[in-house]
């Protein structure tokens, strides 16, 4: 909910060096993160961040496409320090959620949606970037990893509340779409079966929905 801001290239693994001087745990939320919604299965997986492996590392959502599952994965040397039946959760695993879960992964390998990611996070984030160039003083900055983009506007054109209006007039065009921040940030989730059409006609839709609102 911050913004969607990448972190810089080089700050998990510093992270992970600060940790390991101090004698603590890295520990990864990549519950919206993981399973190919930055464009590799995880994002500290990428090579943005040096591959950094963490100590314990948190999943959910797209683990299951969405079905109520979600893990928590560490190495044995931490996990056999927990007694027996301790470790519980709302979202523990179950035969039919555990089976949504291998159909998941299952497709995302099948079809190629690590590389889709990729190939329609950096479709969607240059037609934004059309989008800013045509319109500088109202699009401050586009920015995002894979299929999971952040389109923030500049706040002296853009006021409090802006958010909410472009989301309602998406939605009067037919596209879902939320903002994130306390600034003026919307998010682009898209599934990540997304089609290279459908990447445009939401940028497009974005365009006029902005023009529905009275800011181009």
């Amino acid at each position: 909910e911050g913004g969607y801001v990448p972190a810089p290239p080089d700050f998990i693994q510093r992270l992970k060096a600060f940790c390991h001087d101090m004698g603590a745990l890295l520990i990864v939320d990549e519950v919206q993160t993981g399973f190919g919604r930055t464009g590799t299965y995880f994002a500290c997986d990428s090579e943005r961040y040096g591959n950094v492996s963490p100590d314990i590392l948190v999943c959910a959502k797209g683990i299951a496409s969405g079905f109520p599952l979600s893990a928590v994965a560490t190495r044995a040397e931490i996990s056999d320090k927990m007694d027996p039946g301790t470790m519980g959760g709302t979202y523990s695993g179950n035969a039919v959620a555990c089976a949504a879960a291998i159909a998941t992964q299952q497709v995302i390998r099948d079809e190629g949606l690590l590389e889709n990611s990729r190939k329609m996070g950096e479709r969607l984030r240059a037609n934004l970037r059309d989008l800013q160039d045509k319109h500088p003083d109202l699009i401050a900055d586009v920015r995002g990893l894979g299929c999971m983009v952040g389109m923030e506007l500049h706040p002296d054109r853009a006021g409090p509340g802006t958010k909410a209006k472009l989301s309602q007039a998406c939605l009067d065009r037919d596209m879902l779409i939320l903002g994130c921040s306390v600034f003026e940030t919307m998010r682009f989730i898209p599934p990540l079966t997304v089609s290279p059409g459908e990447i445009d006609r939401a940028t497009d839709t974005v365009e006029k929905a902005l023009a529905d609102i009275g800011l181009v």
